[in-house]
Parts: structure tokens; sequence; C-alpha cells
């Protein structure tokens, strides 16, 4: 399966605007929110074929997100990839642990990104 609609998930409006720009230039659909309560309502609307998800935002962190999303089971078979600045070795194990399919850092390289996506589809 083709991943086509993608939600991103991350407070800086630049980051998302990046984001969104690299996806839609490869004839992707892309929805944002900016929190916990916004992702839920986004994925009540319409369930997307991947997320992309921070971790550092105010509220429920990435992390917590994950977890909530994959132990949800009409979301639970989504994708996550973890996009975030922190780049430990503890912070990926943990992203992984939480329910992320991958863990990608900041800033992101857009053919990594890529091959990530792919691999998933």
């Amino acid at each position: 399966m083709a991943i086509q609609k993608v939600l991103i998930v991350d407070d800086s409006k630049t980051e998302l605007m990046f984001m969104t720009n690299l996806l839609q230039k490869s004839g992707m659909s892309v929805r944002t929110a900016q929190g916990a309560d916004e992702v839920f309502r986004r994925l009540s609307e319409e369930k997307p074929d991947l997320i992309l998800m921070d971790v550092v935002m105010p509220g429920q962190n990435g992390f917590q997100l994950t977890r909530s999303i994959s132990r949800t089971p009409e979301y639970s078979n989504i994708p996550i990839i973890i996009c975030t600045s922190k780049n430990l070795e503890t912070d990926r194990v943990w992203g992984m642990r939480q329910g992320a399919r991958d863990y990608i850092t900041k800033p992101v390289d857009a053919t990594e990104l890529f091959i990530k996506i792919r691999a998933l589809g």
C-alpha cells in the first residue's frame, strides 16, 4: 500500500510548512495537527496512511501521543514515524517502545525521510 495521506504533528509552524511542502511535492496529501486534541480530531475525520510525530510539544509530548494512538484499536495500524530533534539512542529506543515504526532526527533529510516512508508502504 503506497502512502498517500500523511498527518504531521508538530507545534512549530515552520516545521509544519517545511514538511508539508516536501510531502506535497511528492504527491502526498497532508493534514497537520499541533497537539493531542487536534490529533484525535484529525484522526476521527480521516484516517491517514502515516503519522509524522514531533516529540517536544506542550501538553502531551510525542512519546505519550504515539503510545495513545498505537494503543487505540481503530488507529493502532497507522504507522508512526517520530520526527524530532532528540537524537539520543535512548530516545530512539523509547520512541520505538511507544509504538513508533521508525525514528528520524531533525533537521530532516528529505532522502532519508522518503526511504523510511517507502519502507512502510
